[in-house]
């Protein structure tokens, strides 16, 4: 158990800190995109993501979790996997190229069309490393993945400000979406050193597909119901008011990204090692429950009441239309903090099929709240989706926590505390910004706000709810895994 403790909290830290690197050049990569771009070029690239979300959801067909899950794998097992999704790769690539009329025409814009078509190789660079970035997982070695990512994030970055400083305008941002797949991709090949075989005759791979199909479907909803206000907003609205809402709606969504990449892999492989363990299986899930929570409520706090001076800070004077969108976008951050570890409890679990049950009832209701807002432009979309998403947080957490080790007796406390923290921290950034709001610098009236509210916060949370010694027992672990020594894995076979 303290093996696996170990390493779980040193893969959790090794994910962490790449995550926070990769978040760092992808928000570098956001603030000088913004300056050297309008909001029509990231509209136009918006227009054709939404249609490649879906496309990227297929590529990986969800067999990099089933390569996760299944307790026991073969190489010829793997192997058979690659070359599926290689041919979904392969049948997405044609896609784009056929479908671009179909979108060019759609939003009678033109170049969308040819963008859609430009972005055909990025599947075949994504299918090709699935299986790689899978064993990397499977076999905890979240430092190299890491290291992979943020090298990735690095180049993409690097190509996209290059070429939109060589006047490039919206193909800069077409650039740096290939870049990205193709080199995570090429460092999971180096890592791994596995080369797939090609006798697969006799390879039982039908449980995975399965769950792979399964988890597909849920993701493949779950991104409708998500992404759909985009399409609307393309159609009716235009490239500019998309291009203002995609580019706000990916800054919003940066916490939860960076929260589910850190802690996502790590916890759901952990919780698949001791899925047949009831206690030890709790133990981890609210331990990993609460810390993401502690983490998600500052950064809910500070886009929703220090929204303004955070967009004229990242983003620039051209896009201050967009914090009003960013403020009402804010509670979905604690939503979906709130909500999406349940997602590595099902899966882990073997309840992936609940997963699926809940995407469908999901995906109707935020597009049901888009419908009601698209009359009102990208405001009332964000509005309407977040009242809905928050009137859902309840219902969600009693499904999916229903027939599983965990009761809503052992998870409240878990909310509870992070939660007053947050109130008494949001209370204290809304006083002090009222205090610094003569101050012309809105970087200075940011940093200051954030730091009261952030003192605020850790004192509350980590004194008054006396949570001091469970994160510093999370630190020791960290510490005493430091000592881990995790076997490289060299010539890794499945």
């Amino acid at each position: 158990m303290e093996a696996l403790k170990e390493k779980t909290i040193r893969a959790g830290a090794a994910r962490l800190a790449g995550q926070l690197g990769r978040s760092v050049l992808r928000l570098g990569s956001i603030i000088v995109l913004a300056r050297l771009l309008d909001p029509t070029d990231f509209g136009i690239v918006a227009m054709v993501t939404v249609l490649t979300g879906v496309f990227e959801i297929f590529a990986s067909g969800g067999l990099s979790a089933a390569t996760i899950q299944k307790p026991q794998i073969s190489d010829q097992q793997v192997s058979a996997l690659f070359w599926f999704n290689m041919l979904l790769g392969v049948m997405l690539a044609l896609l784009c190229f056929a479908a671009a009329p179909l979108v060019a025409e759609f939003y009678g814009e033109p170049r969308s069309g040819l963008v859609l078509a430009a972005m055909a190789p990025a599947f075949l660079f994504s299918a090709a490393g699935v299986q790689h970035v899978a064993l990397l997982q499977r076999h905890m070695r979240h430092a190299t993945l890491s290291a992979i990512e943020v090298a990735s994030e690095a180049v993409s970055a690097l190509i996209g400000i290059g070429m939109a400083l060589a006047g490039w305008g919206y193909w800069s941002l077409v650039g740096a979406a290939l870049a990205l797949p193709l080199v995570v991709t090429i460092g999971a090949w180096a890592t791994t050193r596995w080369v797939p075989g090609f006798a697969l005759r006799g390879t039982d791979i039908g449980s995975m597909l399965r769950f792979g199909g399964t988890l597909t479907a849920n993701n493949l909803v779950v991104y409708g119901g998500y992404n759909s206000e985009k399409l609307l907003l393309g159609r009716y609205f235009g490239a500019d008011a998309l291009g203002l809402y995609s580019r706000i709606y990916e800054l919003i969504n940066l916490p939860t990204r960076i929260i589910n990449s850190a802690f996502g892999s790590v916890t759901f492989a952990a919780l698949s090692r001791v899925q047949s363990e009831p206690e030890r299986f709790r133990s981890y899930f609210l331990k990993g429950y609460s810390l993401v929570l502690s983490i998600t409520l500052p950064a809910t706090i500070v886009c929703a009441i220090l929204a303004d001076d955070l967009i004229l800070v990242l983003l620039g004077p051209k896009w201050t239309d967009g914090a009003m969108i960013f403020r009402l976008l804010a509670p979905t951050i604690l939503v979906f903090g709130i909500i999406n570890p349940f997602a590595w409890l099902l899966q882990s679990s073997g309840l992936h099929r609940r997963s699926l049950h809940l995407a469908f009832v999901i995906a109707p209701l935020a597009m049901v709240s888009y419908l009601i807002g698209i009359p009102y432009g990208p405001n009332g979309v964000a509005l309407a989706y977040s009242v809905a998403m928050t009137l859902w947080v309840v219902p969600h957490v009693l499904w999916c926590l229903h027939g599983t080790p965990i009761s809503v007796r052992d998870l409240l406390p878990t909310i509870v505390r992070p939660l007053i923290a947050g109130i008494a921290a949001g209370g204290a950034a809304a006083v002090v910004q009222h205090l610094v709001g003569s101050i012309d610098y809105p970087i200075v009236r940011l940093a200051i706000a954030g730091m009261a509210m952030m003192t605020v916060y850790l004192w509350v949370l980590l004194f008054v709810m006396k949570q001091k010694d469970f994160y510093f027992d999370l630190l020791r672990g960290l510490m005493k895994s430091g000592n881990l020594a995790l076997t490289p894995q060299t010539n890794q076979r499945a």
